[in-house]
């Protein structure tokens, strides 16, 4: 099955003014990052997607497995071998922060600096981490091969996306 059409895109405009006595000047800013992927798995390849809509219960955490446990959406088990992006994007709705962090004990190496790191997505927030290269983030069956989801408190549940894209080989 190949993957076709993959471009990740970060996209940022914004103006500022500054009225004054007879004008109003402003400053303009339209950023545009876009990095496109063929099929395959070297450098500017992916050949795997993960997405999936996912609720965690109030200070739930979730490991997502990335050698063998998780699915697309055809039903085919995803086994990668290395990330190349991967994005997650808490819902506006959530009262708590999701937590993405590589966890102490197999976690991914190579998204977070050190096993234990993480980012704090918080209501209507995103991260997002890329990475082009042949190498990505390399993913070890049964010792490097956790990205792990946490809701930051008790009280009520969090509703996330979470899309990974990477390669088999």
């Amino acid at each position: 099955m190949a993957l076709t059409r993959t471009r990740v895109e970060v996209k940022l405009t914004a103006t500022q003014t500054k009225p004054d006595d007879l004008s109003v000047p402003q400053d303009a800013i339209e950023y545009l990052k876009a990095l496109s992927f063929t099929d395959g798995a070297g450098a500017g390849a992916a050949n795997l997607v993960f997405h999936d809509k996912r609720t965690l219960a109030a200070s739930a955490t979730e490991n997502l497995d990335l050698a063998g446990v998780l699915s697309d959406k055809f039903g085919t088990a995803l086994t990668f071998a290395r990330i190349k992006a991967v994005l997650v994007v808490a819902a506006a709705a959530n009262t708590n922060n999701v937590q993405v962090t590589q966890p102490a004990a197999n976690g991914v190496p190579g998204v977070f600096l050190a096993a234990g790191d993480g980012v704090s997505v918080q209501p209507g927030g995103a991260f997002l981490w890329v990475a082009p290269s042949a190498a990505g983030a390399v993913v070890t069956a049964g010792t490097g091969d956790l990205l792990t989801a946490t809701n930051s408190a008790a009280g009520t549940s969090v509703t996330y996306d979470v899309l990974i894209l990477g390669a088999a080989t």
